[in-house]
């Protein structure tokens, strides 16, 4: 049972999450959206508007209502869970934060290949086509495949570190904690609902599934769901087990550097609910694997 002070404090981040990045979400579509939002020249380097606001003041929401949160309610600076805790035997956590979204994008994306092989382009067409207009024709397209896995593999966990912690030290830094009076396994689901919930605004404008998919716009907010809600219950695990945010913001990074992997190989247009990222119900199978069986081992979401 949650304590009613905490149940205030979690109503109180929920409403500051939520309107922080919903207000933003509302600038970008008064300005054009995602497709047509205009150019700022920052550095002489034009920046989408809509981008430079879902990387800052949208995708930091869930951080800044953390701060904002513990000072209206003079909450202790203690259990901020940033601490990287390898104490205890917890560095596996850590590991698998670091391999894991890698590995299970992979088997969607295989998954979703062969459930629909038309999609698939075995000769790398597109990636083919834009090595020759950047004047890299000399190289295989293959070996740039295996970059871009080994890259997002090794280095984009600590890349994405930053932005990923404008999320997690929301999600899984605050409120996943205030929920665990409920039981690991409850808390982890309603923390991936929410997340899910909190990112509507920008795919109805089109991110992550476009707005050519059959149910536009409404199924993509679901699809996304869905996925936050599989992929949540992960990162809750791992954060419960090292206790701390850390592994939810390295497999949050890890899996930003190579959700799209799959679309290298895609021909035709394939539907995004589907896959073959991560984001889609098929490309997103192998999240939903490890969630199920993560569900089923008793203790699984025990500090």
């Amino acid at each position: 049972m949650i304590q009613k002070n905490e149940l205030n404090r979690v109503y109180l981040f929920l409403t500051l999450t939520f309107g922080i990045s919903w207000a933003t979400a509302l600038v970008i579509y008064l300005t054009g959206g995602l497709e047509d939002s205009p150019f700022l020249n920052i550095a002489n380097i034009p920046v989408s508007l809509a981008l430079l606001l879902m990387a800052t003041f949208y995708m930091f929401g869930p951080a800044l209502a953390n701060i904002i949160t513990r000072v209206i309610t003079k909450e202790s600076k203690q259990n901020l869970y940033l601490k990287p805790n390898f104490s205890q035997g917890r560095w596996p956590y850590f590991l698998a934060a670091w391999l894991l979204p890698g590995l299970l994008t992979i088997i969607g994306m295989v998954a979703f290949f062969i459930l629909f092989p038309g999609n698939y382009d075995s000769n790398l067409s597109l990636l083919t086509a834009e090595m020759k207009a950047a004047g890299a024709e000399n190289f295989s397209p293959w070996f740039v495949v295996a970059m871009q896995a080994l890259q997002a593999t090794l280095i984009a966990p600590v890349l994405n570190a930053l932005p990923s912690l404008g999320e997690e030290f929301g999600w899984r830094g605050y409120l996943l904690p205030k929920l665990l009076p409920l039981g690991g396994r409850k808390a982890s689901l309603l923390t991936g609902v929410i997340w899910g919930v909190w990112h509507w605004p920008l795919i109805l404008m089109g991110y992550n599934y476009g707005s050519g998919y059959f149910g536009a716009p409404f199924l993509g907010p679901l699809a996304m769901a869905w996925f936050c809600v599989v992929a949540g219950i992960g990162f809750g695990w791992m954060s419960i087990k090292a206790d701390s945010i850390w592994p939810a913001v390295i497999g949050h990074g890890a899996l930003n550097g190579i959700a799209a992997l799959g679309l290298l190989f895609v021909q035709g247009e394939p539907n995004a609910l589907l896959g073959p990222t991560p984001v889609g119900l098929i490309g997103g199978a192998g999240f939903t694997i490890l969630a199920v069986i993560l569900f089923l081992i008793p203790n699984a979401f025990e500090p």
